[in-house]
């Protein structure tokens, strides 16, 4: 098997960028994050920021653009669906904290941040709430109600590091949880 090359520069580059910009929106929000401080925090000059992102806003999309990866649920018996979600949600978040958390902390201090979530969660989420909706005109509102529970569990967790919530075992969190969203997206109308 041939070696993998190694990385790129550029790549090394546009990562320490990404993680620098993570930082700052989280910490200052939008409007008080500069290019010239997420330059500063990564250790290159402000025109390498421009020259890749070509703007704040590009570089705020880059680090915005997330895939939640979300499982196909189509062969999951109905009861795993949740519990499904839940382990892929937890996966997800310790697997990438810092740019999830960035997404959080930036969804709640700036509008454009709350709508690339909700954008996020409605052309992520509502597919897989459609795959399991047993009626199709309930799946946008059972993809908000999952949402409303796996976002505000990693609010807890992860964001605010409430301790009960963050004390809880990973099999507890799938425990509480996995219930919940089985019911939200499979359940009859209540």
């Amino acid at each position: 098997m041939p070696e993998k090359p190694p990385p790129r520069r550029s790549d090394a580059t546009r990562g320490a960028i990404l993680a620098a910009a993570r930082e700052r929106f989280a910490s200052d929000g939008y409007e008080r994050t500069t290019i010239r401080a997420i330059a500063r925090d990564a250790r290159i000059d402000p025109s390498m920021v421009m020259r890749y992102y070509g703007s704040k806003e590009g570089l705020f999309d880059a680090v915005l653009d997330v895939d939640l990866r979300l499982p196909d649920l189509r062969g999951v018996p109905v009861h795993d669906v949740g519990v499904v979600l839940v382990n892929h949600f937890l996966t997800l978040w310790e697997e990438n904290h810092d740019a999830l958390t960035a997404l959080l902390r930036v969804g709640v201090t700036n509008p454009a941040g709350a709508r690339r979530l909700q954008e996020i969660f409605r052309d992520q989420l509502l597919p897989v709430a459609r795959q399991t909706c047993p009626d199709p005109e309930q799946a946008p509102t059972r993809a908000g109600l999952a949402a409303s529970q796996v976002v505000g569990m990693a609010f807890a967790r992860y964001v605010l590091k409430i301790p009960p919530a963050v004390t809880l075992a990973r099999e507890e969190v799938v425990a509480w949880l996995a219930p919940t969203l089985r019911r939200y997206l499979t359940a009859p109308h209540p």
